[in-house]
């Protein structure tokens, strides 16, 4: 007869981190649910002149604008092709002044998972088709890796303002 399992202290008190799941092509990604507003069906944009290319338009959200970009595009491939699962992942990322709200437009949403922080290896100094400071982590699953990202990097101010500007001289 087994005995019935109890869990343990160790097993209480383990850290965890929820994350929401996407896909972009066949690589699955993650961000921190707490980062999460909300997922939207993605709809008609509005596009904004002399944007980056990763910034696809904005989208009015109960009568914000909220700009949303293109993951895919930000990490340096061709453009999302939008298909029957593409969506909007609404997130939030703190700055100096205020909370800023995004969109990011991803392949197909997953699920939430919630991965014990003892599976979260640091990000690898070479080897990854993104910028390491993109990355908060690789979350080792059963099927493989999944990239859990650093919204506050991904998203940063500054990197937009500077991408905005080259921008703006390309089309001088």
């Amino acid at each position: 007869m087994n005995a019935p399992v109890t869990a343990t202290p160790e097993r209480e008190t383990e850290a965890r981190t929820q994350c929401l799941t996407f896909q972009l092509g066949n690589e699955l990604f993650a961000v921190g649910i707490l980062n999460v507003r909300e997922i939207i069906e993605y709809g008609h944009l509005t596009v904004v002149p002399m944007m980056p290319d990763s910034v696809r338009g904005v989208i009015n959200l109960r009568g914000a604008v909220v700009p949303v970009i293109d993951l895919r595009r930000r990490f340096g491939h061709a453009p999302t092709v939008v298909g029957r699962r593409t969506c909007i992942v609404i997130v939030e990322t703190p700055t100096a002044e205020e909370t800023q709200v995004v969109g990011i437009m991803v392949d197909a949403v997953n699920e939430v998972l919630d991965i014990p922080d003892t599976q979260i290896e640091p990000p690898p100094a070479f080897g990854t088709h993104l910028r390491t400071d993109f990355i908060r982590g690789m979350a080792k699953m059963d099927k493989g890796f999944i990239l859990v990202l650093d919204l506050n990097h991904v998203l940063a101010e500054d990197d937009f303002h500077a991408l905005v500007q080259d921008s703006e001289c390309a089309a001088a």
